[in-house]
Parts: structure tokens; C-alpha cells; sequence
């Protein structure tokens, strides 16, 4: 996985898209709300799908109001180099994003009331959305080499560090009542009811009619389809849709598409003994 990075504080990052002194202001200076929510995620695990469930649940289901910004504007990511001017512009309650791991967040985040919604997706299905990923985001210099894509995955060397890591460190937050955390793979199974515990999380009442709406304008086609979701606005200097769209295929279960079953217990190996001091259970472990 090649790309031109640094690293801060153990992890590594993208040179065009954070700094030293973003991921610092992050960090230490940011000021964060107490009535921010903050969508969390590694990345390639349902970021996008969230902010638009988020979104539309602020905005009753009403998908005029929710479509006023492209979906990377709505809640942009707090820690990168770009985020600030956009983030100046906000009205609270702020819904804002981020990839960072949990010992990097902003240390005002644990002096406050605001939120966070973690969302996890099963690594092998990460890895196969961000093989296809590397190819159309221009940061990154696209391989056809699967393996060696998996094992820089598996030794922690991705944008924003190991998988492993930041589960584990955001997963100290589990019993904490600013915290929730919800699957991709509960999404996919139930959205409804997910969005009905995400609505209960946020304090948010809303009927059945603006649930629907919630549901129906978050679901996949929909989002593919909508220019203020799929990301097509992106400028073609830093994301070129020509070898493939941002929006794949937005199901659960594709990476046995993708690996030979040795690479499956190659990567099984290596996530028993990386997760085996949890102490919790995920979907996909039985699946795998």
C-alpha cells in the first residue's frame, strides 16, 4: 500500500491530506462541542453511509435539507489539513467525521458531553474495498499485487495505521454513554432498527414516516445515484472515477471474491492472535 506518508505518534499518514500540525491541532487545540456527534470509523467501513443516515436523521428524513452540501462537505473529517475553513462555517450541533485512532483524538472530546458513533465492518471486506479504493484516489499508487496489499494491511501499513489497533483502542470506550457502536453488517441486516437505536443514541424522536425516509434515502442505489453522495463532484486531479466509482458495490461478504483460501487463513491467523485479548465477538468471526 503505497503512498507518500509520515508518521504521528505511531500511526501513519497521508502527506497531502494531513500534517504535523493538523493532526497536532487535532489532537491538543481543537475545540470540540457538547453537542458534537462525531462520526468515527477506519476508514472503508461505512463513513459515508453514516454521515448520511446522521444526516437525514437531523433533518427529520427530509432529503432536500440533507442534500444542500456534497456528502464530504456535511461532515468533514476534523483532523485533516483542509477541514478547518469548512468546519469555521458550521452551525451546531455539529455532525463531524473522523479516521483517527482513539489516542489521537481530541483530548477535548473526553472533557465533554458530545458523542461518538463507531462504526466496524469486517477487515477482510475493509481490505477489499480499499484495494479497489487505492485505484481512483490519486494519494495512493495503485498495485494489482493482492498479497503484498494484504500483508502491509496485516503488518499495520495503511492510512491511519492497523485495523487491529484502532478497534481495539476505540473498543476501551464500549460501556462509556457517549459512545455507541454499531456494525456495517447490522446496517445491511437491519437499517431500520439500526436507525431506530442511532435515533435513541441521539435523543432524536422521529415517526415511522421519517424513519422510512431516513431508510429510504441511505440505502445504496439511493446513494450511488444521488451526485451529492456518490462523490462524483470530486475533482478528477484527486479522485479519478475512471477506474472505478467510490460508491462499489456496498454489501458484506465480497472479499471471498477476492482471496485464495490460503490468504484466508493467512489473514485468519494473524486476526486470532491480534484480537484475542477483546474479550467480545463480532458477526463475521463465525462467517470467516
Amino acid at each position: 500500500m503505497s503512498f507518500n506518508h509520515f508518521e504521528y505518534k505511531g500511526t501513519r499518514f497521508s502527506v497531502d491530506v494531513q500534517s504535523e500540525e493538523s493532526l497536532s491541532y487535532a489532537e491538543n487545540e481543537f475545540e470540540v462541542f457538547d453537542d458534537d456527534i462525531y462520526n468515527v470509523t477506519y476508514p472503508k467501513s461505512g463513513t459515508n453511509w453514516m454521515i448520511q443516515i446522521l444526516t437525514l436523521i437531523q433533518n427529520k428524513g427530509d432529503p432536500v435539507k440533507s442534500n444542500m452540501l456534497p456528502i464530504y462537505l456535511k461532515a468533514p473529517w476534523y483532523e485533516t489539513k483542509y477541514a478547518q475553513e469548512e468546519i469555521q462555517k458550521m452551525e451546531s450541533p455539529r455532525l463531524l467525521s473522523s479516521h483517527l485512532p482513539h489516542h489521537i483524538f481530541a483530548k477535548s472530546f473526553f472533557k465533554s458531553k458530545a458523542k461518538i458513533i463507531y462504526t466496524v465492518r469486517n477487515p477482510k471486506d475493509i481490505i477489499v474495498s480499499l484495494y479497489h479504493f487505492t485505484k481512483i484516489l490519486k494519494i495512493f499508487q495503485p498495485t494489482d499485487d493482492f498479497q503484498n496489499f494484504l500483508d502491509d494491511f496485516s503488518q499495520g501499513n495503511a492510512l491511519y495505521g492497523s485495523w487491529f489497533d484502532h478497534v481495539k483502542g476505540w473498543m476501551q470506550m464500549k460501556d462509556d454513554s457517549r459512545f455507541f457502536f454499531i456494525t456495517y453488517e447490522e446496517l445491511l441486516q437491519d437499517i431500520r432498527g439500526s436507525v431506530v437505536r442511532i435515533c435513541k443514541f441521539l435523543g432524536q424522536e422521529l415517526d415511522d414516516a421519517q424513519i422510512d425516509l431516513v431508510v429510504e434515502h441511505s440505502a445504496f442505489k439511493s446513494m450511488k445515484e444521488n451526485v451529492m453522495t456518490n462523490w462524483t463532484q470530486m475533482p478528477s486531479d484527486v479522485m479519478n472515477q475512471e477506474n472505478g466509482s467510490f460508491l462499489r458495490k456496498g454489501i458484506s461478504g465480497d472479499w471471498k471474491n477476492h482471496f485464495t483460501v490460503a490468504q484466508s487463513e493467512y489473514f485468519d491467523k494473524i486476526y486470532q492472535e491480534k484480537m484475542k485479548d477483546i474479550n467480545m465477538n463480532f458477526s463475521w468471526e463465525e462467517s470467516s
